[in-house]
């Protein structure tokens, strides 16, 4: 049978929006051979949790939404956008139940900062400022190169033709679509990808924590993979390994440490 995979709705509040983006995450998820489940937003946590538990992986996706700063440790600045409380309510749902049971994670622009906030990580509210226009993606194909850590776990299955390795780090070119970053990393991530031109947070991992604990895959992108996965074989293969984990999911015990 195919894994199935749960993908939250991505906001609450903007119906045009999820019509249009959950099903590029779908779509990907089924011709990497998995089985895209819509996590709803609005339903008791009891009735989510039932739904999580059918469920091999998680994917968490995009959104409008800005993670709430208080969430962090800050106060939101005016170009926060606001926070979605009930997308962040079934993320923690998703997260801590593939936390405690090795469910393969796979994280995309807003799920990526989620996640690192989870973590006990931080995010930078706003990037404007910075030379690099990193929501360009919304426009165009290609925002800017992404450099990639050869030995990480992302670097490893990326297509060589298309992430040449240049100056130590593979440049990969990335649709990035978003105007906030990973801050300080959460506990247990480990920066794999920057953007070169400014060093901005584009992709983390996580894993094995220390010798003998069981592996855990974890994997988040600030770019958006799903809509260049016609076009990319670098963004095929993220889908291809994030489901091939999760068909060989198994569940284990608890963890007992975030790392």
């Amino acid at each position: 049978m195919k894994p199935r995979i749960a993908i939250p709705v991505p906001t609450s509040t903007d119906l045009a929006y999820n019509q249009r983006s959950w099903p590029q995450y779908a779509t990907a998820v089924e011709r990497s051979g998995g089985a895209p489940i819509a996590v709803p937003l609005n339903e008791a946590p009891t009735a989510i949790a039932d739904l999580i538990n059918t469920c091999q992986a998680v994917l968490l996706p995009g959104s409008p939404a800005d993670v709430n700063p208080q969430k962090y440790g800050q106060e939101p600045i005016p170009e926060c956008s606001p926070a979605d409380n009930a997308r962040e309510n079934v993320d923690e749902l998703l997260i801590q139940d593939a936390h405690n049971l090795y469910k393969p994670i796979f994280a995309i622009c807003f799920g990526l900062q989620f996640l690192n906030v989870w973590r006990g990580g931080t995010l930078v509210q706003d990037l404007s400022i910075l030379p690099v226009n990193h929501a360009a993606g919304r426009s165009v194909a290609i925002a800017h190169n992404a450099a990639i850590a050869p030995d990480s776990l992302l670097g490893s299955f990326l297509d060589p033709a298309e992430a040449p390795e240049q100056d130590e780090f593979l440049r990969l070119p990335i649709n990035s679509s978003h105007h906030q970053a990973i801050g300080i990393p959460g506990d247990g991530l480990r920066v794999a990808a920057r953007c070169p031109q400014d060093g901005v947070i584009e992709g983390v991992e996580g894993g094995q924590a220390s010798e003998g604990a069981t592996s855990h895959f974890v994997l988040g992108v600030q770019w958006h993979p799903e809509r260049s996965y016609d076009l990319s074989p670098s963004s095929r293969a993220l889908f291809d390994r994030f489901v091939e984990q999760a068909a060989t999911w198994t569940p284990r015990p608890i963890h007992t440490s975030v790392a």
